[in-house]
């Protein structure tokens, strides 16, 4: 009887064993996404099933991810906060507005917070596979975008990153690839516009400064990207309220393209501050 059992457990496990082989990567990404859908990112099961999609298939980069959105989303929480007379708050709308004792309007705004121990692990794994795959722009762009989260309004271990990255970019030209595909330098300059982007849309002190030293950098080694050199002229006349800096950047912008719109919009900006600031 014993030797039957024992018999019965190796074919059940032979089962298992074929039916395993004949799920397909893309297979697990299915189940993966269902299940996050109904249990969230670091909810039950998801972590087992991460460790059979990576036995299975130990160089498919979602499951990387999926571990770093495990460990991301475990340590992360929103609460709301108020801020009053703010419009917006790191670069939100508010959620809601509240009369205060007095009738006034207290505008509420949703922020980020995250527990150190499981926010490490996330960035351990993406560390790891930026060790194991230098060139794959993905992993630092989890990295940077984790990171940015984490310091909100101050983001000096992201800014560091950034810098890091355009100077490696700059100096040993990396053959980049994204989501394993070949990266072209457009795509290079595209992905650190984004994060300028952010960064101005926070709108602090720290991160305009961010903004301004990604946009000089970028306009240095990339001098007919007008994203660059608009940006700087954003920084003069948003950050620094200075319209005739700003309106000599926008003017260069327009000289490499005449069309550029951004350039365009700004100068109408100033024109209308400056014939507003005459009629006074």
């Amino acid at each position: 009887m014993k030797q039957i059992k024992i018999l019965l457990s190796i074919a059940a496990a032979a089962v298992c064993a074929v039916a395993a082989a004949q799920t397909t990567a893309d297979e697990f990404q299915a189940r993966y996404e269902r299940l996050v859908q109904r249990v969230g990112y670091d909810g039950v099961g998801v972590e087992t099933l991460l460790d059979r999609w990576g036995e299975a298939f130990p160089d498919d980069m979602r499951v990387p991810i999926g571990r770093f959105n495990f460990y991301y989303h475990r340590g992360h929480f929103t609460e709301m906060v108020s801020v009053p007379g703010a419009r917006r708050f790191l670069g939100r709308e508010p959620v809601l507005t509240l009369k205060d004792s007095n009738g006034q309007d207290v505008p509420y705004f949703e922020e980020d917070f995250f527990d150190d121990e499981p926010f490490g692990e996330a960035l351990k794994i993406v560390d790891e596979r930026i060790a194991a795959q230098p060139d794959e722009l993905r992993w630092y762009y989890i990295k940077i975008s984790a990171l940015a989260d984490y310091e909100k309004d101050s983001p000096d271990m992201c800014g560091s990153e950034l810098r890091k990255l355009i100077m490696r970019n700059a100096t040993s030209h990396p053959a980049w690839t994204l989501d394993g595909e070949p990266a072209s330098q457009e795509a290079f300059q595209q992905g650190i516009g984004e994060y300028c982007a952010r960064f101005y849309e926070v709108g602090s002190e720290d991160t305009y400064e961010l903004f301004f030293q990604l946009s000089t950098m970028m306009n240095k080694y990339f001098p007919q990207n007008t994203v660059f050199i608009n940006n700087i002229g954003s920084y003069w006349l948003i950050a620094r309220n200075n319209e005739k800096t700003a309106a000599k950047y926008y003017k260069k912008a327009l000289k490499i393209d005449p069309e550029d719109y951004a350039a365009k919009r700004n100068l109408q900006i100033i024109e209308r501050r400056q014939a507003k600031a005459r009629k006074k």
